[in-house]
Parts: structure tokens; C-alpha cells; sequence
């Protein structure tokens, strides 16, 4: 059972939500303003947060930057009830797993915070072994290498930086914000664009193995499929 810290502001809504997520084996630590919730995490130890960005006493940002102070290392996921891009921006560049815009449906918040986890242990296992077999491929993250049978693909720091973000995410769609704030610290038009013409070398690199595809899903972002 993984422990959850959830600093949210709302009564009811947060009551809801933290019946919910115990219904999926989160042991859930709720606190109705920053403060509060800081003075947990610095008492208690946790595997994930949520915050809510518009809280009394001391806002979600603010919540996140002095917790990354104290654990850079925690995952955490934002809930806002404002769609301002200013505001997902400021989220993701803080560290920010996910963000997610009020109203939303909390199935779709435990799938998100399960596939974090996921991703989390998965990168924990990686750690020190720096070799990674993607389908038929071999994907060395050391030596900057892509090597499918007779054939190996010199990597460049940020291909491979991808490739590795990719894996870590596969079967999963992505959004491009998500992707660029991860992979190159910052979502603007030109690392837009950047991102774009790596993906486009990357489909190249992997397009002998069929099992392997690279789908780009409109106006969202994309998925790095590997089938079994």
C-alpha cells in the first residue's frame, strides 16, 4: 500500500476523493491547507502527493517548492480548477508529475498516479544498468547507443534522453507538454518543433521492428507502443 499525501482545501471533495483512493490501496494523509501538509511531510514519509494549486495559508506551488527542498525525489501531481496555460507551465517546471484541471474523473487520477508509481519502480531497476532491450533492439544509455542486429545507432544525449523518457512511459499516451517540460525543461515553440524532428529521427531508428511504433495522437501528443 502506497502512502499519499493529499493537501486539499475542499471538505467535501477531498473526503470523496481520499474514500476513493483507499478503495485502491492508497493509505491516504489529507491536510485542508499547505501548511498543514508540510508540517506532514516533514514528520512522515510518503510515496506521492497531490496538491491543490488554490489553497489558504500556503498555495499548492509554493507547497511543492519547499517540499522538493526537503525530498527532490517525490513525485507529486497538481489540481487546479484554472486552465490557464501559465499555470501548467509553472506546475511542470516545478517538477510536476501531472496536472490535472477540476472537474475530472478520479479514475483517471488513479491511473495516473499508478502509471507514476509504475514508472518510479521502473526507473529504480534501471538504475546502474544501463543497458535496455526495447523489443529486438538493445538501447545503451552509457555509451549513447541504439544497436539492432547488425546495425548500431550513434545516439545523441538528447535522443537517447528521449528514447529512455519513452520506455519508462510505453503504453502510454503522452502529452507534448508533459514530454517537453521532462525531456527538455521548458514547452515552447521551438523546443516544439525540436521535439518534433527528433521523434521523426526516432521512428527511423526503430522502424525495423514492427512490434515497435511511435503514434502520434492529434491536438494530444503520443504514444511509444511496444507490443509483446
Amino acid at each position: 500500500m502506497k502512502r499519499l499525501l493529499l493537501a486539499e482545501d475542499d471538505f467535501d471533495f477531498a473526503a470523496i476523493l481520499k474514500q476513493y483512493l483507499e478503495l485502491h490501496q492508497f493509505e491516504v494523509i489529507w491536510a485542508e491547507n499547505g501548511e498543514i501538509a508540510l508540517d506532514f511531510f516533514k514528520n512522515q514519509t510518503f510515496d506521492i502527493c497531490v496538491f491543490d494549486v488554490m489553497m489558504p495559508k500556503m498555495d499548492g506551488f509554493s507547497l511543492a517548492e519547499k517540499i522538493i527542498t526537503i525530498n527532490p525525489e517525490i513525485p507529486f501531481i497538481f489540481l487546479t480548477a484554472r486552465k490557464l496555460k501559465e499555470d501548467k507551465i509553472i506546475g511542470l517546471k516545478l517538477g510536476a508529475d501531472d496536472y490535472i484541471v477540476k472537474p475530472f474523473e478520479v479514475d483517471e487520477l488513479v491511473l495516473r498516479l499508478q502509471n507514476i508509481l509504475k514508472r518510479i519502480e521502473q526507473k529504480r531497476s534501471l538504475d546502474g544498468n544501463n543497458i535496455i532491450e526495447i523489443g529486438s533492439y538493445i538501447f545503451d544509455n552509457e555509451r549513447l547507443t541504439l544497436n539492432n542486429k547488425n546495425h548500431v545507432q550513434q545516439l545523441t544525449e538528447m535522443e537517447a534522453s528521449l528514447i529512455e523518457y519513452l520506455y519508462l512511459n510505453h503504453n502510454q499516451l503522452l502529452k507534448r507538454d508533459q514530454i517537453l517540460m521532462s525531456v527538455w525543461k521548458k514547452d515552447d515553440y521551438f523546443s516544439g518543433r525540436s521535439m518534433d524532428v527528433f521523434i521523426s529521427r526516432l521512428r527511423k531508428y526503430f522502424n525495423s521492428d514492427p512490434k515497435i511504433k511511435i503514434e502520434s495522437v492529434r491536438n494530444i501528443g503520443l504514444e511509444f507502443k511496444i507490443e509483446k
